[in-house]
């Protein structure tokens, strides 16, 4: 008789650690689902806070694979302009001359909806080669094509050749071109804002000198 009253209480305990086995398995499969459910969206946000649009929008511009051989991004400062507005830099190698090379730029910039931007200080200084410029919405961008620098391989017991700045030069060592592109937000640009004067009188030379046809108005005198 004591082993008939054992068996139904074994067999309630029996069901009992089935039922806690469920549930626990049941708990730990939605843990691993939630985990799972929330860590792909998690890795897509972080990737398309990572990268920039902007980069995204480059990729898409209409030009020729062989203006595009190699591709090298770099950013600096904050997406939302806390104490530095961010700046997109993109260097580009490309197989052909300067001249074709920067035609097959300005034209994918213009399909894209870029429009030339005729400023001073575009560029800051005389260079050689394309320069240009460029307003979209609120981003502006500067375009440089120019003959890429070329330096020979070092020889063994000899020093590092500099590099010519002769073009006659640099084409007897390599071929193709070099892109920059630089994208800033407009408001972080000093391009698109008044530019300051002064009294020529006072200095004997006003160093920004008033543009006539200045899109953006009257210019605001600097503070004395």
């Amino acid at each position: 008789m004591p082993d008939d009253d054992a068996a139904p209480g074994a067999r309630s305990e029996e069901r009992r650690q089935t039922r806690e086995r469920r549930r626990l398995r049941a708990a730990v499969l939605a843990l691993v689902s939630i985990v799972l459910l929330g860590a792909v969206p998690l890795f897509f946000g972080i990737r398309t806070l990572s990268r920039d649009p902007v980069f995204d929008n480059l990729d898409q511009l209409n030009v020729p694979g062989w203006a595009a051989a190699k591709t090298v991004d770099d950013v600096s400062g904050s997406r939302w302009c806390l104490l530095d507005c961010r700046l997109r830099e993109r260097t580009v190698t490309s197989e052909k001359a300067p001249e074709e090379t920067a035609q097959v730029y300005e034209d994918a910039l213009r399909q894209d909806g870029w429009r030339p931007w005729k400023v001073s200080r575009c560029p800051e200084q005389q260079t050689k080669g394309s320069y240009t410029c460029w307003r979209r919405d609120e981003l502006t961008l500067d375009l440089w094509v120019r003959e890429p620098t070329c330096v020979p391989p070092p020889v063994d017991g000899e020093p590092a050749v500099v590099p010519s700045d002769d073009p006659s030069a640099a084409a007897t060592e390599c071929t193709g071109s070099l892109v920059s592109v630089k994208v800033r937000n407009a408001i972080d640009d000093e391009r698109t804002r008044p530019q300051p004067t002064t009294d020529p009188s006072l200095t004997g030379e006003d160093p920004f000198p008033t543009v006539s046809a200045d899109p953006l108005g009257e210019l605001t005198p600097s503070p004395s």
